[in-house]
């Protein structure tokens, strides 16, 4: 009885750490709060229940998916996104069945990081018009909030969430997105930036609001690419968590396991109208911390989301932050994406002076933020799936050449 209690006050302890970045995706995207702690539940327990409980991984609301929700919901509508997003729950079991046939040579192949740095970077910055916007107090156009508040509680959430990201210690240096939204949010209550008409109203308990899909063939072509960048993403997640408990995943249960849960994860939580689950650095960086390395504290953390999917009182609290607080944060957390996909092209040391390195990340950057769309009858593909498709197929058709730079030495005029 004492050892399960430890492990729920772990698994506590868990959900608090994953918590800020759990609930930011939907604040940003517009979908409900309340389905997102649904879905991360659900969806770590599917992702147990495929792996054998061997892994101790919390799956948490992904990042990857913000931008294309947002245009996604604004071209198609939620319903047509959510079946979208539920699609995408297919891509992780295409790369469970490469990697069970194949290894994760064909993956190599098709996906290496002159591919995927820019795929990420774009996943960032095709969505930093929607930070300033938003940190601005703007929407749709309008000035929703009045710009100077709107402009210092931005400021306020985001210096709270780079001095806890740079100088906090142990657990808290693993909180700075709730750091930064718990003092934006008393900052702004107190210059009376928060409407609390709403959260007095809201009940105590209270179902969440199930978004049913619309089948749309469409918003499922767009987002089945987007799901590459978290899928590559979850394969660093599984081998990271490795590295902590000393055991290789990758073997037992299989990385084609554990790919194959994050993917019904994906699914369902597209199903109940939440965002797409994906592995969290942040559970990874706590359970280095406690070396509690029982998979079944991820079990209790799953528990407590789902549980706190059905308080009405705290999902109207979430959704009663107000939208400076949360662009303050996404100012930081795009470029954050954008400066992972550069990293990957840094670590992989991929060279700009070979030509068609220089050629696929270039088009892939130029079609990504200049928001280059292909219209093929009723049909469109833009964003992050375009530029998914441009990176495969350059770097399929371009031609290998030696690593030479035809005489040319660094610093020399040309």
């Amino acid at each position: 009885m004492l050892q399960q209690l430890k492990l729920a006050v772990s698994g506590a302890q868990i959900l608090f750490v994953a918590f800020g970045a759990l609930v930011l995706v939907p604040l940003l995207t517009g979908l409900n709060p309340a389905m997102a702690l649904l879905g991360a539940g659900l969806g770590t327990l599917l992702f147990q229940a495929c792996t054998g409980r061997q892994v101790p991984i919390f799956l948490g609301s992904s990042f990857a998916f913000i931008g294309p929700i947002i245009y996604s919901i604004h071209t198609w509508g939620q319903g047509a996104t959510m079946f979208g997003l539920f699609a995408a729950g297919f891509m992780y079991f295409v790369f469970a069945a490469v990697v069970r046939w194949r290894g994760m040579a064909l993956v190599n192949k098709l996906l290496p990081p002159v591919v995927i740095g820019p795929v990420i970077m774009i996943i960032g910055l095709s969505v930093a018009t929607a930070a300033s916007g938003m940190a601005m107090g703007q929407a749709g156009g309008k000035q929703v909030l009045p710009y100077e508040t709107s402009l210092l509680l931005a400021a306020i959430s985001l210096a709270t969430t780079i001095v806890v990201s740079i100088y906090a210690r142990g657990m808290f240096k693993l909180v700075p997105i709730l750091a930064g939204v718990v003092v934006g949010y008393i900052a702004a209550a107190f210059l009376g930036a928060v409407d609390f008409a709403k959260l007095a109203a809201a009940p105590w308990f209270a179902a969440p609001a199930f978004h049913s899909p619309e089948v749309n063939w469409a918003a499922a072509a767009f987002m089945l690419p987007v799901a590459i960048a978290p899928a590559i993403e979850h394969i660093g997640g599984v081998m990271a968590i490795g590295g902590v408990t000393g055991k290789d995943y990758t073997r037992s249960p299989g990385l084609h396991r554990t790919l194959a849960g994050d993917g019904l994860g994906v699914c369902v939580a597209g199903l109940i109208g939440g965002p797409p689950v994906t592995t969290y650095a942040e559970v990874t960086g706590a359970v280095m911390i406690t070396r509690n390395f029982n998979p079944v504290t991820m079990t209790w953390a799953a528990v407590f989301a789902i549980c706190m999917a059905f308080f009405g009182k705290f999902n109207a609290l979430l959704q009663s932050i107000p939208m400076p607080v949360m662009g303050g944060i996404m100012v930081l957390l795009f470029g954050t994406i954008a400066s992972i996909g550069l990293k990957t092209l840094i670590e992989a040391k991929v060279d700009l002076m070979e030509p068609r390195n220089l050629v696929i990340i270039s088009v892939v950057l130029t079609a990504g933020i200049g928001g280059l769309t292909l219209k093929l009858g009723d049909f469109a593909l833009a964003g992050v799936g375009l530029c998914s498709l441009l990176a495969i197929i350059l770097n399929l058709i371009l031609p290998r050449q030696a690593a030479s730079h035809d005489g040319i030495v660094e610093g020399q005029d040309i």
